[in-house]
């Protein structure tokens, strides 16, 4: 058995021992097949690797903001995925939020969790946000966005069931990329992710968190409930 890394994740790969052929006739490692004999036997599915959760893109688009006059009824479900390679097709095949234009939010949440604060998994939560470093802005977009999702679908924090999402929002003049969580009042379960999010991105500065009732009531003027 040995270890392979493909694209940030650690797959199993078991082989034959070397020079030892596979019961049935398959060939040896190493040994050209032909098309004739691989047309013999049926081909067998490449193997997949599930995710614990299902995670939904969400697209919001800027240019029908100004049409619409209630918040969030232009977001729309792009595509879900519940395996690595899933994750990794989708992602690989998307615009990076360095590409998107200004005023766009792109969001990935949990299957069944919408990115709106009356979402019931949401109504009493609130959100941690980073700002990438101004030096190389869009380039640290990028790492900071996919680095995010993958703690998320790879389950790296402790508090996991807590995260409902995240979402990454392309602006003229900082971008910002949040990560939306259930339970705001519990403090433990929220610093917690803060602290893990923090090290996931290696970023020097404070993180602050919001709680959705607070921005809902305060708009702008909503301070921060904790900080890490």
């Amino acid at each position: 058995m040995t270890q392979a890394v493909e694209q940030g994740v650690t797959v199993e790969v078991v082989r034959p021992e070397d020079g030892q052929r596979i019961e049935g006739g398959g060939p040896e490692e190493g040994e050209i097949v032909s098309a004739e004999t691989q047309a013999d036997g049926p081909t067998e599915a490449p193997k997949r690797h599930p995710l614990k959760h299902a995670w939904t893109f969400w697209f919001d688009n800027p240019n029908g903001k100004q049409k619409q006059s209630t918040w969030g009824s232009c977001i729309r479900a792009v595509y879900t995925f519940s395996t690595v390679e899933d994750f990794w097709c989708l992602y690989n095949n998307v615009r990076q939020p360095s590409k998107l234009g200004a005023g766009t939010d792109f969001h990935c949440f949990k299957a069944g969790i919408e990115p709106k604060w009356e979402d019931p998994k949401c109504t009493h939560g609130g959100k941690w946000t980073a700002t990438p470093p101004r030096a190389n802005v869009k380039g640290a977009l990028d790492m900071f966005w996919l680095h995010t999702l993958l703690g998320m679908i790879g389950e790296q924090f402790d508090e996991g069931d807590e995260i409902c999402g995240a979402v990454v929002s392309v602006r003229a003049k900082q971008d910002k990329i949040s990560i939306w969580t259930k339970t705001a009042s519990n403090e433990a379960a929220q610093v917690s992710i803060g602290k893990q999010w923090k090290a996931i991105l290696d970023c020097n500065e404070k993180l602050g968190y919001l709680v959705h009732e607070d921005s809902k009531r305060l708009d702008k003027s909503a301070k921060a409930r904790y900080s890490v």
